[in-house]
Order: C-alpha cells, then sequence, then structure tokens
C-alpha cells in the first residue's frame, strides 16, 4: 500500500487471491511474520533467554514489519510528499535511537497490521467484483462453415452464429437469432425471476439458458460485452472521492505537517527545560497519538467495500461522491413510462362516432402510425391486423399526425389538438382511467378514439409505500395529460404529480425540488436526460446492455425490477452513516491521545497499542458496508391496484 493508509494514489502490490486470499496479501504475510518474531522475542525475555537473541529476534520483526511501509514512505519523500507513514517511519527510527528496539518492533508490527487489513479488505472487494467474469464460461460454441466448433470466448467476434445449450452460461452479448426461452440474469441484474426471451431478444455474457436450445449472434467481444464494462466501470470509479472523503483526505494532509511542526516544537521545549531526553520520547509518542491513519482510511475502505457489494446485485454506483450524495437524497422523482410503468403499452378501448365501426378508427389510426417508432404507434399497430395505405403521413411535434386516405384528410393526435366534439365525454373517462387517448379526424369531423394504457409495475405500490414510510418525498414527472397522471400516481400511491412536461420542464422540476432538498431522478438515462443530469443524483432504470445509460448515470440499476430502487437507497444511507461512525472515531481518538502523550500518561507501548487497536476497528466496521442487507422478508410484489372507474 502506501505511505500511509491516507494515499492510495499508488496501486496496491498484491497478488491476487484465491480461496486462500488473505494470505495471499504480502502485507498480511510480512505482518504475520514480524508478529511471530516478537512473540519468540517476548518468550525468549520471560524465560530469562539471552539478551542478545532478544534483540536480534526483535531486529528482524522491525524489517519485516517496516517492509510494508518504510519504502514506499522514501519513494513519496523523494517526491516531496509526507504522510502517516513518515511519522511512524520518524518514530520508529527515533525509538530506535533511544534504544527501544522491541517498542520500535512493535510499533511497525501493529501499524503493519492496519496496513495489512486495508489491504485485504480492498483486495476482498476487487476479487468479488472481478469473479463477475468468471460467470463467463471457458468455451463457447460457434457455427463455422454451418459445423459446431467449439472455441475460447476470447474468439469470438461479432457476426459469430453462437449455440447456446439449455443449462449453459452465454459466453458474450448477443441477439437471439432462433429459439425460445427463459434467461437467469439474477448474477447481473440482481433479479431472481428468469426473463422470457425469443427471436430478436438481446442476451447478455454470463446469463444462463434455460431450457430451449438457442442460436444467438454475436453482438460484443469478449473483452467488450456488458459483464467486462460492468467490473471495469465500478473498478474505475472505485477512486472517485465524495464530500467525506475529500474532507478526511484534507484534515490528513493539512494535520502530518502539523504534528512534524509539534513535535520538532517539543523536542526544542526538551532543550530549554534541560530534560532533552525525555522530550525526545513525547515527541515521538506525540507523533504516534496524532498519526491520522485511521481518519485517512475511514472513507476509502468504505467506499470500495460499499460500491463492489452494490454491483454484486445489479446496482452500478459511480464511486464515493455517487454514494455518499445518494445517501442524503431526501426527495425522488421518478419518470412515468419505463420506470413506474412496464413501457409496453396496449389499447384498452375504442370509443366511434355514430355510424363509424371500430375496425374502421383502429385501420386509418394504424395507417397514419404504420412508420412512427413512438410506444403508443406500437400498441395501435399491434391491436389491428389492418392498415389503411395513408398517404402524405407528416407530423407536428408534440401534437400527432396527419396524413390522406382516399382522398379525405386525416389527423390523429392529443386532445386540444384536435377538439373531442361529441367523445370529449370518452376523453375525459379515459384518461381518468389512467389511460393516454389519441383521436383520429377526418375533414374535420372526429370519428374516433383510441385508449392506450402502460400498466404500473407489479412492484410499484409497494416500492412507493416502502419510499414513503423511509421518510422519502416522491413525485412523478411526465409528458402525459394531467387526467392521466394523477390516475397513475394515485394507484402507485404518489401524491405530487408533475404531469403535461417537455424534456426541458423536467429539468426546471428538478431544480425546484432541489432547493427543498436533495433530489434524485430515475428515469430511462437517455430521454430524461436534462433532468438526469440536473438532479443530485441521476438514477437509470434497466441500464443491462444500455451504454449511454451505463456510461451517464451517477447510478445504475441494471435490472427492471424497482424494488432495487429503496435496496440501493437504504444500502447507501448505511454507507454514510458508517463513512460519519469512522469519521468521528478517528478524530476523537487523536483528540483524545494527543494530550495523554503530551503529559507522558500514556507511554510509546500504550498509544501504539490504542491507535493502531481502534484503527483495525475502524477497517472492520467500513468492511460492513460490504454486506448487502435484503430486508429479508420483502414481500412479493402485488398486482397494483385497477384503474378502472368505479361503476
Amino acid at each position: 500500500m502506501s505511505d500511509a493508509c491516507c494515499a492510495h494514489d499508488e496501486p496496491a502490490h498484491h497478488e491476487e487471491a484465491g480461496p486462500a486470499g488473505f494470505w495471499q496479501v504480502s502485507e498480511v504475510r510480512f505482518a504475520s511474520a514480524a508478529g511471530v518474531l516478537l512473540a519468540v522475542g517476548w518468550a525468549t525475555h520471560l524465560m530469562d533467554g539471552p539478551e542478545w537473541l532478544v534483540t536480534a529476534v526483535s531486529v528482524v520483526a522491525l524489517g519485516l514489519a517496516g517492509w510494508t511501509f518504510v519504502p514506499s514512505t522514501l519513494r513519496r519523500l523523494a517526491k516531496g510528499r509526507i504522510g502517516v507513514g513518515t511519522l511512524m517511519t520518524i518514530a520508529a527510527v527515533g525509538a530506535v535511537a533511544l534504544g527501544a528496539i522491541e517498542e520500535a518492533a512493535a510499533l511497525a508490527f501493529l501499524y503493519a497490521i492496519a496496513e495489512a487489513l486495508e489491504e485485504y479488505s480492498v483486495a476482498r472487494t476487487r476479487r468479488g467484483l472481478r469473479a463477475l467474469l468468471d460467470l463467463v464460461p471457458d468455451q463457447a460454441t460457434v457455427l463455422r462453415g454451418g459445423v459446431p466448433a467449439t472455441v475460447s470466448p476470447a474468439e469470438l467476434v461479432p457476426g459469430d452464429r453462437m449455440v447456446v445449450r439449455p443449462g449453459e452460461r452465454v459466453a458474450t452479448d448477443g441477439r437471439i437469432l432462433t429459439g425460445r426461452t427463459s434467461v437467469d440474469t439474477s448474477a447481473l441484474t440482481g433479479e431472481s425471476v428468469p426473463v422470457e426471451v425469443g427471436p430478436g431478444s438481446e442476451v447478455y455474457a454470463g446469463s444462463i439458458n434455460g431450457t430451449g436450445p438457442l442460436e444467438v449472434e454475436v453482438t460484443s467481444t469478449a473483452e467488450d460485452n456488458s459483464l467486462a464494462k460492468i467490473v471495469h466501470i465500478v473498478e474505475t470509479e472505485q477512486s472517485r472521492k465524495g464530500p467525506g472523503q475529500r474532507l478526511a483526505d484534507a484534515i490528513a494532509s493539512k494535520l502530518v505537517p502539523g504534528i512534524l511542526i509539534a513535535a520538532a516544537l517539543i523536542v526544542a521545549y526538551g532543550f530549554i527545560v534541560g530534560e532533552p531526553l525525555l522530550w525526545f520520547e513525547r515527541a515521538l509518542v506525540v507523533l504516534v497519538a496524532a498519526s491520522p491513519c485511521a481518519l485517512a482510511i475511514s472513507v476509502p475502505v468504505t467506499v470500495v467495500a460499499s460500491v463492489g457489494a452494490a454491483s454484486r446485485i445489479g446496482v452500478l454506483i459511480k464511486g464515493g461522491a455517487a454514494v455518499e450524495t445518494l445517501g442524503k437524497i431526501g426527495t425522488i422523482a421518478l419518470d412515468k413510462t419505463g420506470t413506474l410503468t412496464r413501457n409496453n403499452p396496449a389499447v384498452i378501448e375504442v370509443a366511434t362516432s355514430p355510424g363509424v365501426t371500430r375496425e374502421r378508427v383502429m385501420s386509418l389510426a394504424a395507417g397514419l402510425e404504420a412508420r412512427s417508432e413512438h410506444p403508443l404507434a406500437r400498441a395501435i399497430l399491434a391491436a389491428t391486423p389492418e392498415q389503411a395505405e395513408v398517404t402524405q403521413v407528416d407530423t407536428v411535434p408534440g401534437a400527432g399526425l396527419f396524413g390522406t386516405f382516399e382522398g379525405a384528410r386525416l389527423r390523429l393526435g392529443r386532445p386540444g389538438w384536435i377538439t373531442p366534439g361529441p367523445l370529449a365525454g370518452d376523453i375525459e373517462r379515459m384518461q381518468r382511467a389512467g389511460a393516454t387517448a389519441v383521436l383520429i379526424e377526418q375533414d374535420g369531423d372526429v370519428i374516433g378514439a383510441v385508449a392506450v394504457r402502460d400498466e404500473l409495475r407489479p412492484e410499484a405500490r409497494e416500492v412507493i409505500t416502502r419510499l414513503n414510510r423511509a421518510g422519502y418525498t416522491t413525485a412523478m414527472l411526465t409528458g402525459d395529460n394531467t387526467l392521466t397522471a394523477t390516475a397513475l400516481a394515485q394507484a402507485a400511491g404518489i401524491t405530487q404529480v408533475h404531469a403535461d412536461l417537455r424534456p426541458q420542464d423536467k429539468a426546471e422540476i428538478i431544480r425546484t425540488l432541489k432547493e427543498q432538498r436533495p433530489t434524485a431522478m430515475v428515469g430511462d438515462g437517455v430521454n430524461d436526460a436534462p433532468a438526469l443530469a440536473t438532479a443530485d443524483i441521476g438514477i437509470a432504470m434497466g441500464a443491462m446492455g444500455t451504454d449511454v445509460a451505463i456510461e451517464t448515470a451517477d447510478i445504475a440499476l441494471m435490472g427492471e425490477d424497482l424494488q432495487h430502487l429503496p435496496q440501493a437507497l437504504g444500502h447507501a444511507r448505511r454507507t454514510r452513516s458508517i463513512m460519519l461512525q469512522n469519521v468521528g472515531v478517528s478524530l476523537a481518538l487523536i483528540a483524545v491521545l494527543i494530550p495523554l502523550a503530551l503529559f507522558g500518561i500514556l507511554g510509546l507501548a500504550a498509544v501504539v497499542l490504542v491507535h493502531e487497536v481502534a484503527e483495525i476497528l475502524i477497517i472492520a466496521n467500513g468492511v460492513r458496508a460490504g454486506r448487502i442487507r435484503r430486508d429479508t422478508a420483502r414481500p412479493a410484489a402485488q398486482p397494483a391496484p385497477s384503474l378502472e372507474p368505479a361503476a
């Protein structure tokens, strides 16, 4: 590790640990060997063994323990940088100069233990994260010239046709060409329910095929698939510092030079009063007592553990800054389509004017929407097998479409752009039922209205209830009309509704909410980009395989289960609480130990023991952030309340 736990800008030089990972961290081995030698020296002293043996054993122990931090300290000093390791090195050298070799060895040993535990905690978290890559199978079957061949996943290239048998893992990202099955993506998205897939569906590296054989077109290399991107982004973003970590670093960086100056003044005072040896010793004890190592590592260890743990349940957190800010959030703003709803709208009702059939209304609507990519268009096209041959189709942004059929002028669009006329009552009823209504007009006369509704996710009501109970303010932001938005919000349990919004309007609402409480925006990562960027924290929903969402969001929920949202928020709150505990205890420890050391109440050995034991406890507390609380008995999601109006 570094010159002190306080500087994490040099990479750790530990080996990747396997099953016996603790002993594969070099700092652990050196510290353990030093501890064994110190125990031998102590036992020899108790049995009145030769003093030269005790001294020799202590010197070797000092050398082994010092190897974990003295070389990096000297390298940093050569660059003009000082840190906690500098204090420890000076204190150890000073103790040797005073003839206290055993105390110097004990000091180096205990500091080495702290270094080793920090190294191990970081290594363990990163090993757990990189273990995701082990989800990729060792071999993959591809069709080369129509003949199956077994290759390494590293040899796969986009365009290959990969065969995935039942029970096998998918070797890299791809698109299903033939076959239908259910795919287990729990290791990637944290969702336990298998996903039904078929031709045209995307599948991701590490997913487990269910019962049906698949033929998949490879769309990504092994080095660039979704799984590899997740690991790379988390490892990179773990170093992003939040306010708490910057505060700890700032305090530590200013404290170390101050301690060195104070120690020099204490030594000078010793010469003034005529007791240089006594005050030199106290200066050394103060150096150790004031060491901010625990303070400096209190946040980084917590961040690394927390971010790594979240990634294992399908929550991608972009480093310490994001996890700290998420822990302070008070308001959750949610987009409607694709976040609170399934993003799978369907036609639920068709109203017609007198003398017009349902089939004619749907045929003309489908003809107008034939080339549109809008979700409502997909719902209308899926609801009818017939499409009128509408020509000269054009779009009026934010309003609707117009075109020509058999010489008649057609329009399809929202109420307001088209006057409902005799269908006004039907339109209001549709909207109160939570549906989006569009009108179809022929030569200036309204001939019908189509109601399309995107159903709430089955878990939406439960999630909103959990958020409200946890003290969060929830709000819905949508471009839909007020009646439809209000009906859906009531069904979900949301009381604050902002409707008829354009993307820039959503961003303005977020600015207003931020003035009241720290605010998170939950959306799809693309259409809601302005609002996501404006919020204190942008959370992308269902981001698995979506490059833009993964790269740009502060936090990405990789799966489609909204239950991950309160889970991520609770995890962040707990992480922030652990950070604050560690910083508080670290500062209190320094404040208590300095006067005790200065006035000679505690000697070198006692200060070393108290300080380093406290440091070990702080590391252990930080590692707790690596455990995800699943709120144990989370009830199964219940169907959302019906939006149909009461009879």
